[in-house]
């Protein structure tokens, strides 16, 4: 029986979002949604992520080598909106996002997420129309609070998950 491919596609959802933050050599922020990503080793530790090779933030990762992945949390959904549907330098412009200093990159951590990775460039394997970023974490930051992380649901959709007693998280 043949399935119909986008059909099965969709039902990936939902799916954890990451904020790519980078910055260009002009010194320009950046921020961009991405819902492929993971760990991909423990020594060293290494996380890739999924860029789309016309994407502007594809192009900053390719010069300077450096990034920050952040999980966003509850209140920074419309931002996630904005960011996943504009494209280039200026587009923060529009946005509450704030930035601390990283340690060891020069892209700014996302004030307020969950956790901040500064990443150095460890590979970078083109994959058809997509570039997978592999990162080594060199630093890592969280905020002490329990997350209540957010996820996307497709079509500018997303909800939080929260942490309860153990390992079981809750959907809203």
């Amino acid at each position: 029986m043949t399935q119909n491919i986008r059909a099965c596609v969709s039902r990936k959802y939902p799916e954890w979002i990451v904020l790519i933050s980078t910055k260009d050599r002009d010194g320009r922020q950046n921020v961009m949604p991405a819902g492929w990503s993971m760990f991909t080793s423990h020594e060293p530790l290494l996380y890739a992520v999924s860029v789309g090779v016309e994407r502007y933030t594809h192009d900053v990762i390719h010069k300077t080598g450096e990034f920050v992945i952040a999980y966003p949390v509850e209140g920074m959904g419309p931002d996630i909106v904005h960011t996943g549907t504009h494209s280039g330098p200026d587009k923060l412009k529009e946005t509450s996002f704030e930035f601390l200093p990283a340690e060891l990159v020069r892209p700014g951590l996302i004030k307020g997420a969950l956790v901040n990775l500064e990443c150095k460039l460890h590979s970078a394997h083109l994959t058809g129309d997509h570039t997978i970023f592999v990162g080594e974490v060199v630093k890592g930051h969280y905020s002490g609070e329990p997350g209540r992380r957010l996820m996307n649901f497709g079509s500018k959709t997303y909800a939080v998950a929260r942490m309860e007693a153990g390992t079981v998280f809750r959907y809203e």
